[in-house]
């Protein structure tokens, strides 16, 4: 049985297929059918503190893994992927993920900033929250931006996808969050990012340790997805405005961050903009950064620098915000790669070869300069 690839011929599905399995293992459990009760009764299982029988809360390892794993496995997640941030890089490489990943994150807090100014930002036009907003547009799919340059890029498009990789994760919505008057002490930071640290520091000191967490980058996604699946209903993906969020922001990402990342491209007289293209998408695990930054509220309402509701705030939209995320990743998945091919067809035509590096841009068009001028 071909499971593993039927399941990544959906866009983002390693992320997505399990995601909507164990929301839809949760729609069930909320139904509180009698039968399905009646039957986890007769087994023996616990009720819940509303008197309930739920098959996704029957203790033990399964419960431990199905249901309440998101926030360990995310963590899991964030150590294994920072032991691949390998900062040693070309020069070129080098600003061209430093120009993507500000550009991308300038974006996404400008639109949050924007929306937080004329709506609700915890619950405005289509139910959107800020928290939504620039989780999405600020995290890029770097497995897509690397297959995307590694297709239609050259190698420093390519090299750039180590700085992109500091875009994972919840650090740029935390920040942000800060910015809009969020209360987020030092400490809140560190309880969320310090999984980062530690794994980057390790990775770079030693490459064995690099190379044995490689696989951790891939292997908690599917895990963690099906745990914040599995806290969700879905009866939130039928509430249109769900749906309508979620492919505005997908839209929003794909068009607004791509555009902004072309115009500094040009402002730093790069030639190819299949970078920056390539880059604007929303990855799948930004679906995990509410839960992230829930528990960073829950921090800093434990040292006093928020309160408990503001707190709960964040915690209350977690659901819709992880539901409107991963729609907008599915979004972007769609949107991103027929920009990168549009881009790419108009470059080619205009006698520019994503493939090459400017350099090489310029030392083939003196080339055909010179044919060109003996010929005639």
């Amino acid at each position: 049985m071909k499971i593993k690839q039927t399941i990544e011929k959906v866009p983002g599905g390693l992320m997505v297929v399990p995601l909507l399995a164990g929301a839809l293992l949760n729609t069930i459990d909320q139904l509180h059918l009698p039968f399905i009760m009646d039957f986890l009764k007769s087994l023996g299982v616990a009720a819940t503190p509303e008197g309930n029988y739920e098959f996704l809360r029957i203790g033990g390892f399964s419960q431990e893994l199905f249901k309440d794993s998101a926030l360990v496995l995310i963590a899991l997640f964030l150590f294994c992927a920072g032991s691949q941030m390998n900062l040693r890089i070309g020069g070129t490489a080098l600003k061209k993920g430093t120009l993507l990943v500000s550009s991308k994150y300038l974006t996404g807090l400008g639109v949050g900033l924007l929306f937080g100014y004329f709506f609700d930002p915890m619950h405005g036009l289509f139910g959107l929250s800020t928290l939504a907003i620039i989780a999405a547009m600020t995290n890029g799919n770097g497995g897509m931006y690397a297959a995307l340059t590694g297709q239609y890029g050259n190698r420093s498009d390519v090299g750039a996808v180590a700085i992109l990789s500091l875009n994972d994760g919840p650090f740029f919505t935390l920040m942000s969050l800060g910015l809009l008057g969020s209360s987020f002490p030092v400490i809140s930071f560190i309880a969320v990012l310090l999984p980062i640290g530690l794994g980057m520091l390790l990775g770079n000191l030693d490459k064995d340790i690099r190379e044995f967490l490689r696989p951790g980058e891939i292997l908690p996604v599917p895990f963690f997805a099906f745990a914040l699946g599995a806290n969700m209903n879905l009866a939130n993906f039928f509430n249109p405005s769900v749906v309508t969020a979620g492919v505005t922001i997908g839209l929003l990402t794909t068009i607004l961050t791509g555009f902004t990342g072309i115009l500094v491209f040009k402002l730093f007289k790069e030639k190819s903009f299949i970078a920056p293209v390539a880059e604007a998408s929303t990855a799948g695990n930004a679906a995990g950064t509410p839960a992230a930054i829930a528990a960073a509220a829950s921090v800093a309402a434990g040292a006093g620098m928020m309160t408990a509701a503001e707190a709960q705030a964040y915690q209350d939209i977690v659901n819709i915000a992880t539901a409107q995320i991963s729609i907008a990743t599915l979004t972007t998945a769609i949107l991103c790669p027929i920009a990168v091919i549009l881009v790419d067809k108009y470059q080619q035509s205009k006698g520019i070869n994503g493939k090459l590096e400017d350099f090489e841009i310029q030392g083939s068009a003196a080339a055909d300069k010179n044919v060109h001028t003996k010929t005639s």
